[in-house]
Parts: C-alpha cells; sequence; structure tokens
C-alpha cells in the first residue's frame, strides 16, 4: 500500500495537482470554465479533483460514501478558504436543488456494480443540465493493476496482471498473502463490476448518452504526481483494436452528452 492510501491530504494535494493541469484543462475544450459553472463530482473523496474548479470561482458540490473522507475535505476546503458543498450518501439517494453544468466520475464506475451501471448513468442525467457535460475517467479492468490490487499490504500491491486469473485462485491468494476481509471483499466487487473501454462504450449508448470525445492514455496522467512518469497517449493503431487495447490502457477520458 503507498503512502497516499494512508495520508489522505497528500492525496487532496495530488489530486488536486492533477486536475490543475489534466482534468480541468481537457474539459476547459468542451465547455469554458468560468465562474457560472455548477460543478459536480460524483464519489468525490475529500474533493482533490474539484479544488481547481473552485478556485476559478466554481460553484463545486461533491457527495461520496465515506464520512470520513467527505469530513477532511470540507476541513481542507475551509483551510484554503473555498466553499464547498460536499456531502456522505449513497449516490442512489443523492438529492440536489441544482442542475450541474459538468458532472465529474473519476475512477467510480468500475467500481458501480454491474447491476447498477445502468440506472447509475440515468440517475447522472437527471442531474445534468440541458447543454451540460459528463467526464468520466476510468482504467479498464484488463489493464495491469485493474484489479486495484494497488491497496493491498502485502506483495500482491506490486504485481500486475495478478486479478486476471480464476476467481478461486485468485481469492485463495489474497488469503494466503494476509490480506484481511475487508481489503478482499473491496478487490472482489471490483471483479464483480470490472469495466472495460468496450462494456462502457455500450454503457453510455444504451442510455442515450452520445460522445464528444475520447482520449486513451498508455500512462495516465495521475502518474505523474504518483510515480513520476510523463503522461503518454496512446498508439493510434492499439487504441482502435477491440478487447486488445484494455491491456495497454491505463485510463480513458470520456466527454458525454445529452
Amino acid at each position: 500500500m503507498q503512502e497516499r492510501h494512508n495520508n489522505r491530504r497528500l492525496y487532496f494535494e495530488e489530486l488536486a495537482l492533477t486536475s490543475s493541469e489534466f482534468y480541468l484543462k481537457y474539459i476547459n475544450k468542451f465547455k469554458k470554465i468560468d465562474n457560472n459553472l455548477k460543478i459536480l463530482e460524483i464519489g468525490c473523496g475529500e474533493g482533490g479533483n474539484l479544488l481547481p474548479f473552485a478556485e476559478k470561482g466554481c460553484f463545486v458540490a461533491g457527495m461520496d460514501l465515506s464520512e470520513t473522507k467527505i469530513n477532511a475535505g470540507n476541513e481542507y476546503f475551509a483551510a484554503l478558504n473555498f466553499d464547498c458543498d460536499l456531502v456522505c450518501c449513497d449516490f442512489f439517494d443523492y438529492k440536489s436543488a441544482h442542475k450541474f453544468d459538468i458532472i465529474i466520475i473519476h475512477d467510480v464506475i468500475e467500481h458501480i456494480p454491474s447491476d447498477k451501471k445502468q440506472e447509475f448513468m440515468r440517475l447522472t442525467i437527471t442531474l445534468l443540465e440541458s447543454d451540460g457535460i459528463i467526464f468520466i475517467a476510468f482504467p479498464p479492468w484488463q489493464m495491469p493493476f485493474g484489479g486495484h490490487q494497488q491497496i493491498c499490504r502485502s506483495i500482491i500491491s506490486t504485481i500486475p496482471f495478478i486479478h486476471l486469473l480464476p476467481l478461486q485462485f485468485y481469492t485463495a491468494i489474497l488469503r494466503l498473502s494476509g490480506e484481511n476481509d475487508d481489503c478482499i471483499k473491496e478487490l472482489l466487487s471490483i471483479r464483480e463490476a470490472k469495466m472495460s473501454i468496450e462494456k462502457f462504450e455500450k454503457l453510455y449508448k444504451f442510455v442515450g448518452l452520445r460522445c464528444v470525445d475520447r482520449t486513451i492514455w498508455f500512462i495516465n496522467p495521475h502518474y505523474k504526481q504518483k510515480f513520476g512518469l510523463m503522461p503518454r497517449k496512446q498508439n493510434n493503431i492499439i487504441s482502435h483494436l477491440p478487447y486488445i487495447r484494455n491491456y495497454f490502457t491505463t485510463s480513458c477520458f470520456y466527454v458525454l452528452q445529452m
């Protein structure tokens, strides 16, 4: 497990830097960022991704299941003298008096149970202004650490592709490595909810959204802060090879619109 999984203030700051350098600039190509916009992040954690938008004068809101993360996020924003509307709740119970110009769903869709993904996307649409956009980023399940095994405390955290083993073998290895029940439960839930590029594109089309832009990354922009690696877009040929591209892609950016 990396330090950022324990030091949440560090993680907040790293996300804010990545969001400022990459997410905000990317979104700005399709929706001019100014102080008239309302931004929502679903699964916001402490809200690091939202900070650069708050600095631009936007109204920022977020929700997350973790009360600890929401409380910390409210503290971080208050210390920086920025307003925010971060609440702890299940997204399926989330209520807002606002419609949003931009909705951010960063590294979340791959955690939503398979049988709830359509409902999740439909509820997202109800929160979107008619001319608003949805920014979604996620790692394909088949990529080296698509199982999120980096959250493990054992050597499993360093082993790429291990999550692709048959379920019984994978579960047995996690137990033999000493991972606790909560960690194993989380990893197996991600396995059940796994998301590929092909599944996602089928999903957003099914609920009536259209793709304004897709950018596939060989080296995830967030890896600049995490590992000191320079972001790199996926090779154009590989990015158009169904199924194969999932194994060599560490993040996918989508801008969707109604």
